[in-house]
């Protein structure tokens, strides 16, 4: 068995192994000069440098932090076109709704991407999932939903099962927007045929499903995501981004691993995520780039909840496309401390997406890390507009993409 030992580790910093739950999510584990012991892709060995195990191959990091990769638990990276025009004319101050009268909004994306070939949606998201590697995500969860019909939503879990073989993807089915007329059997042939197909083709880790107004009222939402456990499928749910309808509550009493948004919620929907076992997911970038309230990060914490952050990286309302910028973020906007921060971006983002076995520096723990530019981990949560990652290591192999330079 090869080992590596990693040494001249000026902080090695990192959270628990599994969810982190209120004040807890502050506790993080400093460990100054420090070493790691890798063997076949996993964490055996952490601990100060004086103390390590002697091993014949040792890989010198040169003085700098050490962080857990980060975990993105929620992406729509698989999308073609562009919301350009959108973008210009929301910020001249033109109503949602007559965007969409115009043929734009989320519609717009769905008819571009309804039209793409599987390897044209490759071809569009990996430079995508390039760029939130280099952010430091180690792993990335995407989800379909732009397809509407049946064929363009397997397209796009298609194209996902291509990227897994260069990339740490969770696949999720995403029920994201009803159909226009015959909202009954769009429905049922979501619960009858596509969970089912794939589920049996394992095109899909979990299911999702947008409960919102404009979206899908709660009895649908759970008549899907009760087919999605039927088969055999992980659910989340998107619920609570304009108006708190009951998504939050039917996440908790179903066990789903995590309710993402959440800018609306209130103190009934934080009581809730706080006494169950759901991860509430926050994406600040949301805030940033629509101007809606930011979900209220710090109140969840506070009431005892575990709370992830993603970058919702879609074309529409987050194109964030670095994981470490929607961390920085959720320090600013969602009043989260850094330590906080950086457990809501691993060990509870993993578990957001039903992992155990990534998000912590601990033995047994996957082999994924970041090195930063600088001596102090806290540079992670500080820096905007340049990447504060160096290198990112994945399973204790260091990847980089062409084009894409942290």
């Amino acid at each position: 068995m090869t080992e590596t030992l990693f040494t001249n580790i000026s902080q090695l910093v990192a959270a628990s192994p599994g969810a982190q739950r209120g004040a807890a999510m502050r506790n993080l584990t400093l460990v100054s000069d420090a070493a790691l012991l890798v063997a076949e892709g996993r964490i055996v060995w952490v601990g100060p440098r004086a103390e390590a195990p002697g091993t014949e191959q040792e890989h010198d990091l040169g003085g700098v932090a050490v962080v857990p990769g980060l975990v993105d638990p929620h992406t729509h990276a698989v999308w073609a076109g562009d919301r350009l025009a959108d973008f210009e004319a929301r910020v001249q101050g033109v109503p949602y709704e007559e965007i969409l009268a115009r043929g734009g909004g989320i519609r717009r994306s769905m008819q571009a991407t309804g039209a793409a070939s599987v390897d044209e949606l490759v071809a569009l998201a990996r430079p995508r999932l390039a760029a939130l590697h280099a952010s430091g995500a180690t792993t990335i969860e995407v989800k379909s939903g732009y397809g509407l019909d049946f064929a363009a939503e397997l397209r796009m879990l298609e194209a996902v099962r291509t990227l897994q073989t260069e990339f740490q993807l969770q696949p999720t089915l995403l029920i994201h927007v009803p159909p226009t007329e015959h909202r009954a059997e769009y429905v049922q042939g979501v619960c009858h045929d596509l969970i089912p197909r794939v589920a049996r083709e394992g095109l899909a880790a979990a299911v999702d499903v947008f409960c919102e107004k404009e979206a899908f009222t709660v009895e649908e939402s759970r008549a899907i995501l009760e087919a999605a456990m039927a088969a055999g499928l992980r659910t989340k749910l998107h619920a609570d981004q304009f108006h708190a309808i009951g998504g939050t509550e039917l996440a908790c009493e179903l066990g789903a691993l995590s309710v993402d948004h959440l800018e609306a919620s209130g103190p009934a929907q934080i009581a809730a995520l706080a006494a169950a076992n759901t991860v509430a997911t926050i994406m600040p970038g949301v805030t940033l780039h629509l101007g809606l309230p930011a979900a209220p990060g710090r109140a969840l914490i506070d009431a005892g909840a575990a709370v992830a952050i993603g970058t919702d990286l879609n074309p529409g309302s987050s194109p964030v496309f670095s994981a470490q910028l929607a961390l920085a973020l959720a320090v600013r906007l969602c009043r989260l401390t850094p330590a906080e921060a950086l457990t809501a971006c691993t060990v509870n983002a993993a578990a957001a997406l039903g992992l155990s076995d990534r998000g912590a520096l601990a033995p047994g723990q996957r082999a994924d890390f970041l090195t930063l530019h600088s001596h102090d981990w806290r540079d992670l949560p500080y820096t905007l507009g340049t990447n504060p990652v160096r290198d990112v290591w994945v399973g204790g192999q260091l990847v980089t993409w062409p084009g894409v330079h942290p």
